[in-house]
């Protein structure tokens, strides 16, 4: 066996050493006694002897009273046949080389933490521990199942390295997985990230349009005072117009009410010359009343319509026809004078939503 260039092969010489010294029938390391065969290859005593005893059923072990010449045995490395003398397994010479080799290896392997627990037996032989993996069923089994059993025609593997492989290929997986969760969360982080801003510009864009909306409602404050303002300095000229009229036409009134309340009082005088000590100065005020009441029904009046306000009349229709089309685009009253501005929306639409006119 070339122990040398086995170990110079592979870049853990530990490793490399314990497959070395695996029995091909257990699959495990090597126990004592191992016997070396005369093609060179090594198994245990004990699995030697198991093979030898299925191969030579009528051949009767060392202290019995009936024992044959010897028999038959191949070995399962190599196919490779000897014959046994009466002796049997028990004839062939131990490898102590290999097994000093062992010992050495289990010392160095000593400080390895021990596993816990108890190793599984096969439920066919229950003295057998479950030592190797059949691919061809894809289950556990013990050598003597191979060797014997149901797994006699399957192909089967060292427990340990379909044990290793399916363990690599889990930590593959659970590697992909990982990463794959990487991505995921990644993306989660992102999207996250994306509610944040969008909360942000949400609550950017709202600030803007309040602030433009009052701006609005600030101009039509200013505006509604403004043409209040007109309205009632309109109706504080017309009034006073008015009232300065009624206040004339109500001195000439009571002017005349005086002038006829005395002409009355006159004609109650039941003495003629009383009444005719009175009559000449009545006489030379009357017509004079009578002429200044004829012209005090031209000291002025409205004309039709004075009281009327129709002059503030407002059209407003557009403007709220402008105010209910506004969106967030192009301006309606922009949209209509095709302006460069709104043109260049229309010919370049935003890619992150519309942007909001005023």
């Amino acid at each position: 066996m070339d122990y040398k260039s086995s170990l110079i092969q592979d870049g853990n010489p530990m490793e490399n050493l314990e497959k070395q010294l695996i029995c091909p029938i257990c699959l495990e390391m090597f126990t004592k006694p191992v016997v070396i065969l005369p093609c060179q290859h090594n198994l245990c005593r004990k699995c030697a002897n198991d093979i030898f005893q299925a191969s030579n059923p009528y051949w009767t072990s060392r202290g019995s009273s009936v024992s044959m010449s010897g028999g038959r045995f191949r070995c399962p490395t190599c196919r490779h046949e000897v014959i046994m003398d009466r002796h049997g397994v028990y004839g062939l010479q131990r490898n102590l080389l290999v097994e000093n080799i062992i010992d050495i290896y289990k010392q160095e392997c000593s400080s390895r933490p021990l596993q816990k627990g108890s190793h599984p037996m096969c439920k066919e032989h229950e003295d057998e521990k479950i030592n190797i993996y059949c691919l061809t069923c894809e289950v556990p089994t013990c050598s003597m199942c191979k060797v014997f059993g149901i797994h006699k025609a399957c192909e089967v593997a060292p427990l340990q390295s379909v044990f290793q492989g399916q363990k690599t290929e889990l930590n593959n997986c659970i590697s992909m997985l990982v990463a794959g969760n990487d991505r995921v969360q990644t993306i989660i982080t992102q999207l996250e990230e994306s509610c944040r801003v969008t909360k942000e510009n949400s609550h950017q864009v709202k600030e803007e349009l309040s602030q433009k909306f009052d701006t609005l409602y600030a101009i039509l404050d200013e505006k509604k005072s403004e043409l209040l303002q007109r309205i009632t300095q309109e109706q504080e000229e017309k009034l006073s117009f008015i009232e300065a009229l009624i206040q004339q036409y109500q001195e000439q009134l009571d002017k005349s009410t005086k002038l006829v309340e005395t002409a009355i009082q006159s004609l109650d005088e039941p003495g003629g010359a009383t009444f005719l000590l009175i009559s000449p100065s009545l006489s030379l005020c009357l017509p004079h009343s009578i002429v200044e009441a004829s012209k005090g029904c031209q000291l002025g009046k409205t004309e039709q319509g004075f009281e009327n306000m129709d002059c503030f009349t407002l059209d407003l229709e557009y403007i709220a026809d402008a105010l209910r089309a506004i969106d967030f685009g192009t301006a309606l009253w922009e949209a209509e004078a095709g302006g460069s501005r709104g043109q260049e929306n229309r010919d370049h639409p935003s890619q992150h939503g519309k942007t909001l006119s005023l």
